[in-house]
């Protein structure tokens, strides 16, 4: 479904357990912030969503698998792609890549999965159909 949106993040600290490198969890956060920028982009921030919309996205399936850790001040490159779109849900497929320090090395992934999100009442949290003008929202760029 056309290029993935990628999303620069910067290894801190806080971002690593005991032996130095990225703590599983965390990769989670990363791929949070991909889908909300790669939505923002779209031009359907979430806030506004939830305020203008009446609805949000909530995540109900994850699925991650882990090749290579990332350290301490690594700069990554979290992708997010549609992979499925239905009614009421979309499967966005991820991944967490290590930006190479040379121009043109390709990046090295270091984490893949996916996050299936739902569409809900804002007030309720009931499942409801993702309303027409976020669904053609979800079909422009990136």
């Amino acid at each position: 479904m056309g290029a993935p949106f990628t999303w620069p993040v910067r290894v801190y600290w806080e971002d690593t357990d005991a032996g130095g490198i990225v703590f599983y969890a965390n990769y989670l956060k990363f791929f949070e912030r991909a889908r909300t920028e790669w939505l923002r982009h779209l031009g359907l921030g979430q806030q506004a969503l939830r305020d203008e919309v009446g609805g949000m996205f909530v995540v109900s399936e994850t699925q991650v698998q882990y090749h290579r850790p990332a350290r301490l001040d690594d700069l990554l490159l979290v992708t997010a792609r549609v992979r499925e779109a239905g009614r009421a849900s979309l499967t966005i497929e991820q991944r967490a890549l290590l930006q190479p320090p040379l121009a043109g090395e390709a990046p090295l992934l270091l984490c893949e999965g996916t996050i299936r999100i739902g569409w809900v009442d804002a007030q309720s949290l009931r499942p409801q159909r993702i309303p027409a003008q976020v669904a053609s929202a979800l079909q422009g760029p990136a």
